[in-house]
């Protein structure tokens, strides 16, 4: 067995529950503390947990700590990854990597500088459904890849998020909050992408909270909330996305690809599990089994597991900081392309992440 890895997590808000809960289903991960600008939300999240509360800067120095999990806010991330990779940590932040590129690129070159890892939410493309896809996909069972649909539509996050503003401000808004999720995904099943056209549309300048403890509360929109664009990959393939907090119901299934000799129905990519369909032209849609393992809940730390099972293997990690960066700059582009009126050239050119084997790590 390897020796485990320290773990430090910081920020105990909304998403860390899922986090800690998946980690006990890798004894690779050994969490050793949990750090929070607000030390009270530390304490409780320890305290449910039965884990450590420490200060950011305790974490930070703590030696026996070799990854540290940034789970803070976007605005936060590359401040707070940087503080990371200063104190001589490799870092897996949640999603996005940052919220421009060039804030986010110097977070990279601080660790190549330094040896150290960078890694990066999501991680759902990992999970068994998305890994079966990718076989699919790379066995042929589609033929060469065409194009694709990518959708995520719903009314708004203020209807369930206990404190939903951060979403319509700078950094906020359904293509980075979302976005990754999709893009990631699809990056895993044909490779990266060379082109965006984007259109993007703020409907609304403010919204109104419905949730508690902020029921009734009105908060102001700076950022698109309703995004439309085509993705051109190195492929060839030309899929269409939408992200939107705007729309109040529809019928579009979050992915779906098509090839020359098939069509292929991918689940959500928010989550690990979810029913595969494939069809052969002109036929009907036929289940095709789950073969890969990570389907059967939810893992949202597997990212985080696999950069402690590279340490210690000495190999590239598969939720890197590179494809993060890659899917950052394609969800940059939609703003672009909509202002501008052109299309946008991605310059990144990550390698795609290795399949994951199917029994898993």
């Amino acid at each position: 067995m390897k020796k485990p890895v320290g773990i430090g997590i910081i920020g105990c808000g909304t998403i860390s529950p899922a986090y800690l809960k998946a980690s006990k289903s890798f004894p690779i991960l050994d969490i050793r503390g949990l750090a929070d600008a607000n030390p009270e939300t530390a304490q409780r999240r320890a305290d449910e947990f039965g884990l450590r509360a420490v200060t950011v800067q305790e974490l930070l120095a703590d030696p026996e700590i070799e990854i540290v999990v940034n789970l803070t806010i976007p605005k936060v991330h590359v401040e707070v990854g940087l503080a990371a990779v200063t104190a001589g940590k490799h870092v897996h932040s949640e999603k996005p990597l940052g919220i421009t590129t060039a804030e986010a690129r110097p977070l990279l070159e601080a660790a190549a500088a330094r040896a150290l890892r960078v890694g990066c939410a999501p991680d759902t493309f990992l999970g068994g459904a998305h890994q079966t896809c990718r076989k699919l996909v790379d066995d042929g069972a589609i033929g060469q890849p065409v194009g694709g649909t990518a959708f995520f539509m719903c009314p708004g996050h203020e209807r369930w998020h206990p404190a939903p503003a951060f979403y319509y401000l700078e950094g906020g808004g359904p293509m980075l909050d979302m976005g990754p999720y999709y893009i990631t995904d699809l990056v895993n099943l044909l490779g990266p992408v060379a082109q965006v056209a984007g259109m993007a549309s703020t409907p609304r300048a403010t919204r109104t909270i419905t949730s508690q403890p902020l029921a009734g509360t009105s908060i102001p929109v700076e950022i698109p909330t309703h995004v439309s664009g085509t993705l051109h990959f190195v492929s060839g393939a030309v899929v269409s996305i939408t992200m939107s907090f705007d729309v109040p119901k529809h019928r579009h299934l979050p992915l779906e690809l098509y090839g020359t000799e098939g069509a292929l129905i991918v689940p959500d990519p928010n989550f690990f599990g979810g029913q595969i369909e494939r069809a052969e032209p002109g036929g009907d849609w036929q289940p095709v089994p789950t073969e890969h393992a990570y389907a059967d809940g939810n893992y949202r730390i597997l990212g985080v597991a696999d950069m402690a099972h590279a340490i210690r293997e000495n190999r590239p990690h598969r939720a890197s900081g590179d494809l993060a960066f890659h899917v950052l700059e394609v969800m940059e582009a939609f703003n672009r392309s909509s202002e501008s009126g052109a299309f946008i050239a991605i310059g990144s050119r990550p390698e795609r992440p290795a399949p994951l084997d199917i029994h898993g790590l």
